[in-house]
């Protein structure tokens, strides 16, 4: 990872060729007047899906572009702004690292791209790039859809049993960070996620955050294709893997 200055902050790059980078690459007004927007996902905030090939030599792939904005109480004094405490304490240079870490390390997670952040005196905001997983869809809208078989099921259990064997904490491991491409997972926002000694405690409190979103989309959408005996067929896929 190389760390350039900018005017307002910093620019965070994973590769070589994008030393060219700018703020305006953060901007979704950029992509919109070069005409590379091909869509968006809005949840809480509207994340968007960029085409890189105006500014890169990349033709093979698409970027996702998501700015940092806070959630709970907090939000309605500050909705995007933080305390600066130093620039890898930042959230998008320190999900950008972990990202970078976990990739090379051949976990299943986003390729990252690049984050910046801007300061304005004590305060900062952030953004980051990462490339967008090819087909695949969160498990939210796969289950609304389709179910899953059982043997997709445990593979996602032994997923997850291998990121938590190798000490890494997602803070909010929920059924719509979780991709699906064929039988293929991935782990996405590492938002407040880090790498910290594996502990039963922090490792069962994640796993009954992720059964706690699965209910409630359930509670939501009650033909859901989630149940039970799935639950216990990804329980049994971990414990495989923990072994």
């Amino acid at each position: 990872m190389q760390i350039k200055p900018t005017d307002a902050g910093f620019i965070a790059f994973c590769q070589p060729a994008l030393k060219s980078i700018t703020p305006d690459w953060f901007t979704v007004d950029y992509w919109q007047d070069i005409g590379c927007v091909t869509g968006s996902s809005k949840g809480r905030y509207t994340t968007w899906f960029v085409n890189p090939s105006a500014v890169t030599n990349n033709h093979h792939s698409q970027w996702v572009l998501r700015h940092y904005y806070r959630g709970g109480l907090i939000e309605k004094v500050s909705r995007d702004a933080y305390l600066y405490t130093g620039l890898n304490r930042t959230r998008a240079i320190a999900e950008l690292k972990l990202l970078e870490q976990l990739f090379d390390e051949g976990f299943a997670v986003p390729k990252p791209i690049a984050a910046q952040i801007q300061r304005s005196g004590i305060h900062y905001r952030g953004d980051i790039i990462i490339e967008r997983v090819e087909g695949a869809q969160d498990l939210v809208a796969q289950l609304s859809k389709l179910p899953m078989t059982a043997q997709q099921w445990q593979a996602l259990g032994q997923l997850i049993a291998k990121f938590h064997q190798r000490g890494v904490y997602h803070a909010d491991l929920n059924a719509k960070n979780i991709l699906i491409s064929g039988d293929d997972f991935t782990l996405i926002d590492f938002d407040r996620g880090e790498i910290r000694s594996p502990s039963p405690s922090w490792q069962q409190a994640n796993l009954a955050r992720l059964l706690r979103s699965f209910n409630k989309e359930k509670a939501k959408l009650a033909s859901l294709h989630f149940s039970e005996p799935d639950w216990q067929q990804l329980l049994a896929g971990y414990a495989e893997a923990s072994r």
